[in-house]
C-alpha cells in the first residue's frame, strides 16, 4: 500500500535534492499522486537516520542511473529492506571521464579551455540530447516497470539533476504532465539545500575561487534550456510526444493507461 508522505520535506543529512513529485498538474487536470514517484541525488551517503526515513515510504523499487565510474568514486546505495534496486546507466563510465578528471584536478587554463564562452552549457544540452536520442531502451524499461509494479520509486543519480532529472521528465510526459509542470520541477534542484556539492582534489589557491566556480557552475545548475534541449530532440527525432513513447520506447497505449492508474489521482 502507498505510504502518505509528510508534507514538509524532510531534511536529509546524507541524500542532496530529495523531493516527492506529488501534486503536478496534468493537462487533463489530474494530478500526480503523492507518495509514488521520488526522486533524488545518490544514496551512498545516507546516514542511518536517512535509511530509516526512506524505509518509510513503502519503496517498491530504487532506479539508480549511475554508471560503474560514478558508483566507484561515490560508493554502493545504502540497502533498504525489501527493495529492489535496478542500477539502468544513462552514461557510459569512458564517456568524458578525462572531461571530469579534469573538472576536479585542472587548473584554471586548463579549465577556461573547455569551458568557458558557454562551452560548459554547450556541453550539457549535448548529454542531453544524447541521453534522449541513446538511452530509449533504458527509459522503456523504466516506464513499464512504472506501469507493471515498481512503485512507489525513487530515482536517482549522482547529483539527481540530469539523468534522474531527465529520467522523471520522461515518465511525466508519458502520463501527461504539463510541461510548464515538469520544467518547475527540474529547475527545484537548483535550490541551494538541494545542489551537488562540488569536489576539486586541487590544492592551488585557485581551486575554488569565483572563476573557477562560475566557470563550473554550467555543470552542476538546472538550466531550462537544458531541458528544452531534451524536449526539442524528441520533436526533431521523432515529431511529436506521442510517436516517441509509441515508437521510440514502444509504450503502447494500455501501458500508458496503467501508469496513470499507478502514478496519478
Amino acid at each position: 500500500m502507498t505510504q502518505q508522505v509528510p508534507s514538509t520535506e524532510p531534511e536529509l543529512a546524507g541524500v542532496r535534492n530529495f523531493r516527492d513529485v506529488g501534486g503536478l498538474p496534468t493537462v487533463d487536470g489530474r494530478r500526480v499522486r503523492h507518495g509514488v514517484l521520488f526522486r533524488s541525488g545518490h544514496l551512498a551517503h545516507a546516514t542511518a537516520a536517512d535509511a530509516a526515513f526512506l524505509a518509510s515510504l513503502g519503496l517498491h523499487t530504487v532506479f539508480d542511473f549511475r554508471n560503474a565510474a560514478d558508483q566507484r568514486l561515490e560508493g554502493p546505495d545504502v540497502e533498504l529492506p525489501g527493495v529492489r534496486n535496478v542500477n539502468l546507466p544513462l552514461t557510459d563510465p569512458a564517456d568524458g571521464a578525462e572531461f571530469w578528471k579534469m573538472v576536479r584536478d585542472g587548473d584554471l587554463d586548463q579549465l577556461r579551455s573547455v569551458l568557458s564562452d558557454g562551452r560548459a552549457a554547450g556541453r550539457m544540452s549535448a548529454s542531453y540530447r544524447t541521453i534522449i536520442k541513446e538511452r530509449t531502451a533504458e527509459h522503456s524499461r523504466v516506464l513499464h516497470a512504472l506501469a507493471e509494479d515498481s512503485v512507489p520509486a525513487l530515482m536517482h543519480c549522482a547529483a539527481g539533476k540530469d539523468r534522474a532529472g531527465l529520467s522523471i521528465a520522461v515518465s511525466l510526459l508519458a502520463v501527461g504532465v504539463e510541461r510548464e509542470a515538469i520544467e518547475a520541477d527540474y529547475l527545484e534542484s537548483n535550490a541551494a539545500h538541494r545542489r551537488y556539492k562540488v569536489h576539486r582534489s586541487s590544492t592551488s589557491p585557485d581551486a575554488m575561487s569565483p572563476e573557477v566556480m562560475e566557470l563550473l557552475s554550467p555543470l552542476f545548475d538546472a538550466r531550462a534550456e537544458y531541458l528544452a534541449a531534451a524536449f526539442e530532440t524528441i520533436e526533431l527525432t521523432w515529431g511529436d510526444t506521442e510517436t516517441y513513447l509509441a515508437r521510440g520506447l514502444g509504450v503502447t497505449p494500455q501501458t500508458r493507461e496503467r501508469l496513470c492508474e499507478r502514478l496519478l489521482d
